[in-house]
């Protein structure tokens, strides 16, 4: 959920006006200095007395050594952002000797986790609906997607062969920033 692209974090932060700033891992981020995003942060919670941050799970893979592990899946494993930006944030608070009080938390499995709506319950019949269809006709290396409001047969090598990443100079992320308020880059 946001190991390579920042989709997931950016319509969250657009659905819930509650965010103070989005990392996502297209946009790499700076962590000090007088424009890095703990003195950033540091100024927000001054301002406000609060911050909300959203952060991806791929965002900042930058600041940490790779070791080149792998889940079982073959996925390269992703350190732990939001363990290094609470670590860092106490300490930064504490030698700057701003009060925090922080609460941390990681709302993966709850996401994973919630119950179908309606919506959801329709949307899977039809795409269950349409897999059937194709493999009652003898397709075969293709997956039932949407594409302007019909459900369609993709190869599989079309829907894997890219990935689709959130577009740093783009109109999501532009919005995003409006609604945060955060600088396009931290740092530089």
């Amino acid at each position: 959920m946001g190991r390579h692209s920042g989709f997931i974090a950016c319509y969250a932060a657009l659905a819930n006006y509650d965010a103070d700033c989005v990392l996502i891992p297209e946009v790499p981020v700076n962590l000090d200095g007088p424009d890095g995003f703990l003195a950033w942060l540091r100024g927000r919670v001054r301002q406000r007395g609060h911050a909300v941050i959203v952060v991806a799970e791929g965002a900042g893979q930058d600041l940490f050594a790779r070791a080149g592990d792998r889940d079982a899946s073959g996925n390269v494993r992703l350190a732990d952002m939001g363990a290094l930006l609470r670590e860092r944030i106490i300490d930064d608070f504490a030698a700057a000797g701003t009060p925090l009080s922080l609460r941390y938390f990681d709302p993966g499995y709850a996401i994973r986790g919630v119950p179908a709506n309606a919506y959801d319950a329709v949307f899977c019949l039809r795409l269950a609906q349409a897999a059937g269809h194709a493999a009652m006709a003898g397709r075969t290396a293709m997956v039932v997607g949407r594409w302007h409001g019909r459900f369609v047969h993709l190869p599989i090598s079309l829907a894997t062969g890219s990935r689709n990443l959130v577009d740093p100079d783009g109109d999501l992320w532009m919005s995003v920033l409006e609604v945060t308020g955060q600088p396009p880059r931290f740092g530089g």
